[in-house]
């Protein structure tokens, strides 16, 4: 059995993976996923029709966002698990269908609504639910341009409801999208408004987050993270909850195991709510990619509570030492279920852990880090003495997602390269690439500012808001700001689709454009936004930032 997937940026360029995911996908995996989401297309465009006359049921909404985030790029290969979201996205059509029968609303004819399937008809299904189903090339990268971003919303929609913030907007935007994009009649300049459309519910999804973990834990502050470890039996937390770090050092204190953060969740260092943890000790290791071997010399327990995950190797000795969350699972490890509440019984992991040896050290130092909005605003009037006096020239925005292909170097040399006159904001695990090298500050403020995770490029939005307001321009491309993001997957996706709805424009992306662009897509971009992929280093200095 073949397969067809090009969401991440590791496929082969126009081709995608057709026999394994770079990722460890399988291909029945992946067309388990395609069922999943039509599916979940169906169950949208229903739900879309109820609210239309104020009927659109919230289970529904939930069952969106986390179908749509299960099948982002590492968060699930478990097969079992899927075929689970698979049985209850076709129980929701048929309990919204008589919703709708009941409101006599009318039913317009889409497939997506009419298919019934079991999980183990995902094969003969792929024809119909596959990413090759949409024939014309420019319609199918819009399509999923559209749909990886309402994948990247969907995950920051799910982060914010566990922690009881909602907005219907932001679901609204999402299944209208998914709508929209089941239309066989779309046409190419529909797409291309119904992509920024997608970008402004990026917006929403992440505005709403903020206020979710800020709202919940305070704004994040400066702070400097240990990267050495201590002498107790540690757990790791990895990916994006802050609800569940917060569970899990609930669970753990007075244990005497202590909890270290991985990858992108490093910014759970920087909120002030979980400073009163002793036993919250600093980071381990650094982007997701690294963790088959990082997580040998961890020694003790791993929690995953979003995507980062990455099948082991067959020599791998900790798999059954990993913990997943919500949506996220993987043959060989241990689901922890949510009660009621969405609380998660942490028991047997710290159990688990108390018997291992503390980890291995495998760097020492500290990181700088906290600098969101809140942080950086109160930085402001001594950030706008320095770009009047000329001391900061140029602002860098290098955030988005790190990865494993050797190009990914070219973030490091291009930091190492900038002039010292150069500030980076980033967010997001592309950070790894630079977050340790000394670059130094300017009269105290650090060359590399951490906003935190992905979802946090809304607060570069906000910093960028606060200083064209402060030089009182009319834009902020009219800043001293350049954009050079980094993309791996679908969080970025919708990151860049909110720049690109807010008019930012010339914006790099790289280290490849995603194989989704055809070269029409491409040319609607560069003349609507100017976007255009990295270069060579040296080519991007000169031009990012010496205007050549």
């Amino acid at each position: 059995m073949e397969m067809f997937c090009y969401q991440c940026q590791e496929t082969a360029k126009g081709t995608g993976c057709t026999l394994r995911g770079v990722c460890g996908k399988l291909p029945e995996t992946s067309a388990r996923m395609d069922l999943l989401l039509y599916a979940t297309r169906g169950v949208a465009i229903l739900n879309d029709l109820l609210r239309e006359k104020g009927l659109a049921q919230r289970d529904a909404d939930h069952q969106v966002i986390d179908a749509l985030f299960t099948t982002i790029t590492n968060a699930n290969f478990d097969n079992d698990s899927l075929d689970g979201f698979i049985r209850r996205a076709f129980q929701m059509k048929r309990e919204l269908k008589a919703k709708c029968e009941e409101a006599g609303i009318e039913i317009p004819n889409y497939p997506e609504v009419d298919l019934e399937a079991e999980p183990e008809d995902y094969e003969k299904l792929e024809s119909v639910t596959g990413v090759l189903a949409e024939t014309d090339p420019d319609k199918r990268g819009l399509k999923q341009l559209a749909i990886y971003g309402a994948k990247g919303a969907a995950a920051y929609a799910r982060h914010a409801a566990n922690l009881k913030y909602e907005d219907d907007e932001v679901y609204a935007v999402i299944e209208k999208v998914l709508k929209e994009v089941s239309r066989k009649d779309i046409s190419v300049d529909e797409l291309v408004k119904l992509v920024l459309y997608m970008g402004e519910g990026g917006v929403k999804a992440m505005a709403l987050l903020d206020s979710a973990n800020t709202g919940t834990y305070g704004n994040p502050e400066i702070t400097k993270v240990d990267i050495g470890v201590r002498d107790n039996p540690g757990i790791l937390i990895s990916g994006h909850d802050l609800r569940d770090l917060e569970e899990l050092l609930e669970q753990t204190a007075g244990t005497g195991v202590d909890v270290y953060t991985h990858s992108e969740m490093l910014p759970g260092q920087y909120y002030p709510y979980f400073k009163k943890y002793p036993h919250f000790a600093g980071n381990y290791g650094n982007a997701w990619w690294k963790q088959v071997d990082e997580f040998e010399k961890f020694n003790g327990c791993f929690v995953f509570t979003s995507n980062c995950i990455v099948p082991p190797r067959k020599t791998t000795t900790y798999t059954d030492r990993v913990y997943t969350l919500g949506v996220v699972d993987m043959p060989g490890t241990h689901h922890i279920e949510a009660d009621k509440e969405g609380r998660h019984d942490f028991s047997e992991v710290i159990a688990r852990a108390k018997t291992c040896p503390p980890p291995t050290e495998i760097e020492k130092g500290e990181i700088v880090g906290g600098f969101a909005h809140h942080q950086v605003l109160e930085l402001a009037p001594k950030i706008i003495e320095l770009i009047k006096s000329g001391k900061i020239r140029k602002f860098v925005v290098m955030a988005g997602c790190d990865g494993r292909f050797p190009s990914r170097s070219y973030y490091t040399e291009f930091a190492e390269a900038l002039p010292k006159d150069c500030v980076i904001l980033t967010a997001g695990c592309a950070k790894y690439r630079y977050n340790k090298l000394p670059l130094g500050d300017i009269e105290g403020v650090p060359r590399v500012l951490d906003a935190g995770q992905c979802n946090d490029s809304y607060s570069l939005v906000r910093i960028a808001m606060a200083l064209k307001d402060a030089f009182n321009l009319e834009s902020i491309n009219a800043l001293p700001l350049v954009f050079n993001i980094a993309w791996y997957e679908q969080k970025a996706v919708i990151v860049l689709l909110a720049l690109l709805y807010l008019g930012v424009q010339n914006i790099h992306t790289g280290p490849t454009l995603p194989a989704f662009f055809t070269p029409d897509i491409l040319k609607v971009l560069q003349e609507k936004f100017n976007i255009g992929t990295i270069s060579t280093v040296e080519n991007d200095i000169a031009t990012l930032i010496n205007g050549k």
